[in-house]
């Protein structure tokens, strides 16, 4: 089977052996060996690195994860072919990585350049050779870690591994601690991820710290240092300073080069104030700008690019006679005061940047070119109708449009704030929360609420739009390190997902509070990324959540059946049928049927269907957490059909239409008491309603739900655009929380399909 592969046009430079990646869904049963899989162009084979993320039930493959290196014309898309069933025969005899594991560390070489990494090091580099240029260890510092409570770490780096090598890269991973000099004050883990690409001069390195003591830890500064020259010298004659010359550079829209000619000292940062006062009209998830600093002597130089600077100040970078200095937390550089991060408990976050080694002569166009394109790849993509036909998503594909709903659903995945700064990039807080003071003054964080990630996936495969991959890619790792708790002393709290609180975890107004709940836990948006980009933690995010449910599912609060509302247990029963389906793996399955157990014991014992309680003395029917169990109960049903469950549904909707549908005005209630029967436009419903349909071919179902469609297609969900505003670390520009688009976008595109089928 051929599969055509979209490359947009993007820059107006070509591209050599671009390094390319793409996940790519393939129907039940079509295949099962990848040795032969190959992607061409012009029928030549490109060099091509590959694996698979997921399988189908009888073991064949469901999600193929390929690198590959391609050459990208200027100013020009390009379509490449991928075959999934080639002769083996007519794979090229590609370059590989050589990678060669020591008792003491890991050596690479990439054709172009090589390095090596040591195990229990104190630094992430023994050496790096390239452009004929020797960096040895000593010319490498940090990431070196300063506490704002005043202490000074040292860096301790475990055991290296390699996660992945072939022919298009290789990626190598250590864990390690930040040792303090306070005997009082913990340690501070972190993980050091190096990426480095087939005959290319540069190393993408990641740094992911994470907080592992029980109190708040503020981060005074973070900064990662390479000297162009050994500070040991050994009688080497040190370059002249007028023959250096250094630059610092950033951009939203024309780059602004910062030059000094004689070892002049340059920086460039971006704060808070800086970013109001600057305007940007692009989608941050996709691209900001650029931001880095080079420093070049007369045998040659080092640029460092940080990724997303901007989108997750404060950051810095200083170029000067020695080299080059990335502030992933500066220590307030161009100014006296800079608002800095304070990571709570548990929390982690991953900052990357890029070292590009370089030769002499290479100019400062080239260098702010391979820079920008750090922070905007190229990002091949499939047709919807590939993902479609693959029948590995939820069919929310319609082969009819109505502009206007098409229209409607792309401005709510658009329209929410965007929120800045380093533990908040990927976030947003949720205004109508904060007003309710849920955060006790503070801003509350939608903490990826309703799985806006989901959402943005589900949204990308139907139009091949490429925002809401960069949508889903932005919100997931911010969600993998900020809301989700990495370190506790509490096992009802480790590796499960924050409910929307205020400072991403703190718990509200009472922070002794702090719990974990079933009903804002969520998995399948970080699988739809392990598939888009191939980076496990997605899968071992989604993994960890489950495992906590699972726990929390052993509680007294889950206990008795009925005391708890449907929307906990619901969305308990479709993560953990995602994570069925992902990894074929039976023990996701206990907890999954005793939650359909108690969901049929439930609706017997109250004689109604799965009643909330709310007052002492009362239990009520609310509508969209019904319709919660309803979606949730489908998804299980679809990988289990039976009789049983197919009756629970459809008496569940049945019973929604007859107590809680009002006639006159062709909606729902919100809930069922006198004193909050309000008119109630939760999209929810909508798809219980087509869930109905669906289950029974009865289209008389759909009719209930014409009045909530129209309105949830009127509706705004906010801007991206708009004031700047300063609330401590974060700068949020627009309105409106991604948690309406988590929400509506599956039921409004399911019941938009049904409509369309019946037109």
């Amino acid at each position: 089977m051929m599969i055509d592969i979209y490359v947009d046009k993007l820059y107006k430079y070509e591209r050599k052996e671009e390094p390319c990646f793409i996940g790519i869904p393939v129907k039940k049963g079509m295949l099962h060996d990848i040795t032969g899989v190959t992607v061409y162009q012009k029928d030549h084979a490109l060099p091509i690195q590959k694996k698979v993320t997921a399988r189908h039930d009888d073991g064949s493959v469901k999600f193929l994860f390929l690198r590959f290196l391609a050459d990208l014309p200027a100013n020009q898309g390009v379509v490449l072919q991928c075959d999934l069933n080639a002769r083996t025969d007519r794979n090229p005899d590609a370059f590989t990585i050589a990678v060669t594991q020591e008792q003491g560390g890991i050596k690479v070489d990439t054709g172009v350049i090589s390095f090596a990494v040591e195990n229990d090091s104190e630094c992430i580099f023994q050496y790096v050779e390239a452009e004929g240029r020797r960096y040895e260890k000593q010319q490498f510092t940090g990431p070196v870690l300063r506490g704002g409570e005043g202490g000074s770490y040292q860096m301790k780096i475990g055991q290296w591994n390699v996660v992945e090598s072939g022919a298009v890269c290789t990626v190598l991973k250590a864990n390690g601690t930040n040792v303090c000099d306070k005997p009082d004050a913990g340690q501070i883990d972190f993980e050091v991820k190096l990426t480095a690409y087939a005959k290319k001069p540069w190393i993408e390195v990641s740094y992911r710290i994470i907080n592992t003591t029980l109190k708040q830890f503020p981060i005074a500064s973070l900064v990662f240092d390479v000297k162009l020259q050994n500070p040991d010298g050994n009688g080497k004659k040190m370059t002249q300073v007028s023959e250096i010359r250094t630059c610092a550079a950033s951009s939203n829209y024309k780059t602004d080069f910062l030059i000094g000619e004689h070892g002049e000292t340059v920086s460039k940062y971006v704060d808070a104030e800086s970013l109001v006062y600057e305007s940007n009209e692009h989608f941050a998830e996709v691209f900001y700008g650029t931001f880095f600093a080079d420093s070049t002597d007369k045998d040659g130089g080092v640029c460092a690019t940080v990724f997303q600077a901007q989108q997750n100040f404060p950051k810095a970078v200083r170029a000067d006679s020695e080299g080059v200095s990335v502030m992933l937390v500066p220590d307030n550089v161009g100014k006296t005061v800079m608002t800095k991060p304070v990571m709570e408990s548990g929390m982690s976050r991953e900052q990357k940047f890029l070292l590009h080694f370089h030769g002499a002569k290479e100019s400062l166009e080239a260098l702010g070119n391979r820079s920008l394109i750090y922070q905007m790849p190229d990002r091949p993509y499939v047709q919807p109708d590939v993902h479609r036909n693959s029948g590995c998503y939820l069919d929310i594909f319609t082969d009819k449009f109505i502009p206007e709903a098409e229209q409607a659903l792309i401005a709510k995945a658009d329209g929410h704030a965007r929120a800045y700064g380093m533990l908040n990039f990927g976030d947003t807080p949720d205004m109508h929360y904060t007003a309710q003071g849920r955060g006790g003054g503070d801003l509350v964080w939608s903490n990826n609420e309703y799985d806006f990630p989901h959402a943005c996936a589900l949204l990308y495969v139907r139009n091949g739009t490429r925002r809401f991959l960069d949508y889903n890619i932005a919100a997931v790792s911010h969600w993998m390190d900020v809301d989700v708790c990495h370190f506790s002393d509490n096992p009802l709290l480790l590796g499960g997902q924050w409910e929307h609180t205020n400072g991403h975890c703190r718990g509200n107004v009472i922070p002794q509070e702090k719990l974990m709940v079933c009903s804002h836990q969520w998995v399948e948006g970080l699988l739809d990324y392990y598939h888009f980009t191939g980076d496990e933690r997605g899968l071992e995010t989604a993994i960890g959540i489950g495992e906590n449910v699972l726990r929390l599912l052993d509680t007294p609060m889950y206990a008795q059946v009925g005391e708890v509302n449907a929307r906990e247990t619901g969305w308990a029963l479709r993560s953990l049928t995602a994570l069925y389906v992902e990894t074929n793996d039976r023990k996701w399955l206990v907890k999954a049927d005793k939650i359909i157990q108690d969901f049929k014991v439930w609706g017997e014992q109250y004689g109604g269907d799965w009643l909330a309680p709310y007052t002492d003395n009362t239990v009520v029917r609310v509508g969209f957490m019904i319709s919660v169990a309803v979606g949730s109960l489908m998804r299980y049903y679809r990988v289990f059909p039976s009789a049983e469950l197919k009756t629970m549904m459809i008496d569940a909707v049945d019973d929604l239409i007859k107590n809680c549908y009002m006639e006159r005005t062709g909606l729902f209630y919100y809930k069922e008491l006198p004193s909050l029967d309000r008119l109630g436009t939760n999209t929810l419903l909508l798809e219980s309603l087509v869930i109905a349909y669906e289950l029974t071919g009865d289209k008389s179902y759909l009719k209930y739900g014409e009045q909530t469609f129209k309105k949830a297609l009127c509706e705004s969900s906010g801007s991206s655009s708009g004031k700047k505003t300063i609330y401590g670390d974060a700068v949020v520009a627009g309105s409106g929380s991604p948690k309406n688009f988590g929400q509506c976008f599956i039921p409004l595109a399911m019941y938009y399909k049904a409509v369309m089928e019946n037109r």
